[in-house]
């Protein structure tokens, strides 16, 4: 599912500090720089973010995943661990890392850990598990996380609202962003193509196109634009 993972790299990469507050349910960082993540090894691996930050005076790494199912050919905890090995062996840093699950299904058997039990020879590596269907959706644009709105159609919607409905309550919050219009548009692009991994076509068309957006979003989105030059049926 390459067309959601690189649109969520985008995201992440244009608007780290959401994604840093959101994941880390903390303010108090500063965005240092991107770095590139490619791992060089005999097979080489590419980790979707990785980002120097400073917390609490200390410069420190943020390391995201995002997964649209479960990781099988490995496991995602041997994954990881592969991974923060090579990251701390690289860097030395302090390194926080989270997978962000974008389907509701996937995720659930992620126990957010690699460990290994052998006498004297224990490792253990940690990480974060956010599954979006957890995250409550009203919340992440309450906190004004401009960077997660095209996000937020997978996230939980508040109690008594159904899933058209929150939909289209996810693109008029996304369309009010303070942004420039060639932004919003983006952003929109992209939310209407995430949209795809919980809603159907017919009723991400429909909304799109009853706010008169589809138009603009087809002819200015860059997301849209990498979907019809990669030859993909949304």
């Amino acid at each position: 599912m390459a067309e959601y993972d690189t649109i969520a790299k985008h995201l992440i990469q244009t608007h780290p500090y959401d994604f840093i507050r959101f994941a880390l349910g903390r303010d108090d960082v500063a965005v240092l720089d991107r770095i590139n993540t490619e791992l060089t090894t005999p097979e080489t691996r590419y980790m979707d973010s990785l980002i120097r930050v400073q917390i609490d005076g200390r410069d420190a790494l943020v390391h995201h995943e995002f997964q649209t199912t479960d990781s099988t050919h490995p496991p995602m905890p041997r994954r990881m661990a592969g991974y923060l090995g090579r990251v701390i062996e690289h860097y030395g840093l302090p390194t926080y890392a989270c997978v962000i699950y974008l389907r509701h299904r996937a995720g659930r058997r992620d126990p957010g850990y690699y460990i290994q039990e052998l006498p004297g020879h224990r490792i253990v590596l940690e990480y974060k598990v956010i599954r979006l269907s957890d995250i409550a959706g009203q919340a992440v644009m309450d906190r004004g996380y401009a960077g997660l709105f095209p996000f937020t159609p997978l996230m939980k919607p508040p109690a008594g609202v159904d899933s058209a409905s929150w939909l289209r309550r996810c693109v008029h919050a996304t369309r009010g962003l303070p942004l420039a219009a060639a932004v919003t548009v983006d952003m929109l692009g992209g939310l209407a193509i995430l949209s795809g991994l919980e809603h159907g076509s017919a009723t991400i068309h429909r909304i799109i196109s009853e706010e008169g957006l589809m138009d603009a979003i087809m002819r200015e989105s860059s997301f849209a634009q990498y979907i019809l030059e990669q030859g993909i049926e949304q």
